[in-house]
């Protein structure tokens, strides 16, 4: 069968199914667990975002999953995809959110819908569509009238969807779990009383739609009944302060397997021995029975979605990496783990829990019921392994590690001890994009201030401007200069991420901000002419804010400029400047695979230096089906396209502390690709070459 035809059958099951239903499930829950058809449950879940791959990748991803012993698929609903428009709803493709549970649905597994629809997720504004910032005094994520008229508006627009196409489980569909809200508590005391009486609303309006399965609020130690508060972090065995309720059970919505990484950072890497211990000792310690691992898999930012700073490749590190390649040990120890849990989970959901000392650093959890007994022996020791003594038995526990008894008295696994053959990502080299003759360029244009229709005597907060159409805005300035000037030197200070400086069309330079540094200054030298001089200072986001109280109040974009003339300062804040969204290239839409007739493409010319230059080439698919990779090694900043699809923003020139590029390699995914013919079109900002990139395919490969 070949992929398109399995394509073909998988979407006729999923069209099936949709006229097709299970028996109706009832869930409910108490103090213990989720309990489905009268059935106390254990559940591993895990967090795969359907936006953040493609329709073809999902079977696939789910299947693994499901291999990997998780139950359940956790996905947050983005908001902005949806309805980047207001009434304009788009649930199409890599947005078709039925079609991905409904594949969910396929394979068995069930699904937490987290609505949110704040999500934060280092996304970009944290899921709101910018046109919500336009609504007459609307205040996010508070007791503010427009907003929760426009959040009940999609929460009830996402429930009637899933509702109608009978997808919860008490219609027989594979939706369990809702969320509403997502880690409110981290700004409730900035709304003060407005935020209580909001975190009441949004429960009270989430249980009236009648979805017929439970609710939660992660991060959320007042989550008012009937909503179940849940845990968020690396260590919930040992942060959670419990279910605020003895008939609310202990869940655990995010357990991180790595840590998102934005430009200029490294990856965060997290050991499968650590994920595994902390799962452990929250089943143990808290009696817990719902763990998600956020990521499971963690997928692409493509196109513009990503928040600020924050790199493509997205928790790259997880159980399934970014291409949706096993990445172990993590993955095949997680899955033995799943597998000794559930091999003692009736004893564990019935029994008595009792706990006792082992040691200074060692103590021991039993769970016991009718005859049968599970437990679970901990050492806390970071550094030494330790013998200890249960039930007239020895055994030996590696450091930080907590070892599994099913029947008391056998060991069926050990957190620490990974039996997992550890793997290794591999690329290789397809093609090469060496010849010159086979580019094109196209020079984007540096407006001056006689060219824009956008006039303001002062500096304007971009993202007001740009109604995040672009990440780019002009500031542009006519600055009359009639003094002798030995040395000069323009200043601009920002709120934005980068400024690209030019007087009278050439470029004088740059500088950028950081994730951790919300300002930065940029200032060059300037030589200045007598009479009129033109300053164009473009402007770059680099992704949204996604997460902090009264995210409709960010300020981005220019905030002071002056021209420093020998011992004389001209401050140029409040002159009068114009203003250009976006660049020529993104106008004439460039990057579509059909060129657009207007456009005049030229032969490469020398790359070097070049900035703010469009660059065009065509390739064809490479055979088989490992997934596909851009290498950018050789370029500055911008963005990349194939066929008209984004696959993101790249930056290789902004370094980790070791001097390495954050990340070099870009996720072209294989349903964006034609046989032979795909166009490759990149922006660049900076200079760099794309002579020396290439196309790679990735494979992994076990480490003997």
């Amino acid at each position: 069968m070949t992929s398109s035809e399995k394509e073909n059958w998988v979407a006729l099951v999923i069209l099936l199914l949709g006229s097709w239903t299970l028996a109706m499930a009832e869930v409910t829950y108490d103090g213990r667990s989720l309990i489905i058809d009268g059935q106390r449950k254990i559940l591993f879940s895990g967090s795969i975002h359907y936006p953040r791959s493609t329709p073809q990748m999902w079977p696939a991803l789910i299947s693994k999953a499901k291999e990997g012993g998780l139950d359940v698929i956790q996905t947050y609903v983005f908001w902005n995809l949806h309805e980047p428009q207001f009434g304009q709803y788009d649930f199409s493709g890599r947005y078709d959110l039925v079609r991905f549970i409904k594949e969910i649905q396929v394979q068995g597994l069930y699904v937490c819908l987290r609505i949110g629809p704040y999500i934060e997720s280092e996304w970009t504004y944290g899921g709101f569509p910018f046109w919500l910032h336009d609504v007459p005094a609307i205040v996010y994520r508070t007791d503010n009238q427009p907003f929760k008229l426009y959040m009940q508006n999609f929460t009830t627009k996402i429930v009637s969807m899933m509702q109608s196409e009978g997808l919860y489980a008490s219609q027989g569909g594979p939706i369990i779990l809702s969320q509403i809200e997502n880690e409110y508590q981290n700004v409730e005391k900035a709304f003060g009383e407005d935020g209580s009486r909001y975190v009441q609303w949004a429960a009270e309006m989430a249980v009236g739609l009648k979805t017929g399965v439970p609710w939660l609020m992660c991060k959320q130690t007042d989550a008012p009944d009937p909503l179940i508060n849940t845990c968020n972090g690396m260590r919930c065995g040992e942060t959670f302060t419990g279910p605020n309720s003895p008939n609310k059970p202990a869940f655990w919505t995010e357990n991180w397997t790595s840590f998102y990484q934005v430009y200029g950072g490294e990856p965060y890497i997290r050991s499968a021995e650590d994920i595994a211990f902390h799962v452990t000792l929250f089943i143990a310690r808290k009696n817990g029975s719902y763990v998600n691992y956020y990521m499971y898999h963690g997928g692409t930012n493509l196109g513009r979605t990503s928040s600020s700073y924050v790199i493509t490749s997205y928790y790259d590190q997880a159980p399934l990496d970014e291409y949706g390649l096993l990445r172990q040990p993590k993955w095949g120890h997680l899955k033995e783990l799943h597998a000794a849990i559930k091999s003692c989970s009736t004893t564990l959901l019935e029994g008595k829990q009792s706990n006792f000392s082992l040691g200074q650093l060692q103590e021991g959890y039993v769970f016991e019921e009718e005859g049968k007994c599970v437990a679970f022996l901990v050492n806390n020791d970071h550094v030494k392994m330790f013998t200890v003594q249960f039930r007239n038995r020895s055994y030996e526990l590696p450091s930080k590690s907590i070892s599994i008894l099913p029947d008391c008295q056998n060991v069926t696994f050990n957190t620490a001890t990974v039996n997992t053959k550890s793997n290794r990502r591999m690329t290789s080299t397809i093609q090469t994009f060496s010849s010159a003759d086979k580019w094109e360029q196209f020079q984007d244009v540096i407006p001056n201030f006689d060219q824009t229709t956008l006039i303001s005597n002062s500096l304007l907060e971009q993202m007001n401007v740009t109604k995040d159409k672009s990440d780019y805005l002009w500031y542009t300035l006519r600055f009359e200069h009639n003094l002798s000037c030995s040395e000069s030197k323009l200043t601009a200070q920002s709120a934005a991420h980068v400024t690209h400086a030019f007087a009278d069309g050439t470029y004088l330079g740059g500088a950028h901000g950081s994730h951790d540094v919300k300002s930065f200054t940029t200032q060059v030298p300037l030589k200045l002419n007598e009479g009129t001089n033109n300053i164009s200072i473009l402007s770059v986001m680099v992704g949204l804010p996604d997460a902090g109280a009264f995210l409709e109040r960010r300020f981005a974009g220019l905030t002071a400029v002056e021209i420093q003339c020998s011992e004389e300062s001209y401050d140029l804040t409040n002159s009068t400047w114009g203003y250009q969204v976006g660049l020529l290239g993104e106008q004439l839409e460039i990057y579509e695979e059909k060129s657009n007739s207007s456009i005049q493409w030229s032969p490469l010319g020398n790359t070097c230096n070049q900035t703010l230059t469009w660059y065009k080439t065509a390739f064809d698919s490479p055979k088989g089906d490992e997934p596909v990779a851009l290498n950018l090694e050789s370029m500055g900043k911008g963005q990349a396209w194939v066929n008209g699809e984004s696959i993101g923003r790249y930056w290789i020139s902004f370094h980790d502390s070791k001097g390495q590029p954050s990340q070099t390699l870009y996720h072209v995914p294989r349903s964006f690709l034609k046989d032979i013919g795909n166009s490759l079109v990149l922006f660049e900002e900076e200079g760099g070459n794309p002579l020396h990139i290439s196309l790679d395919t990735i494979s992994s490969t076990n480490i003997s």
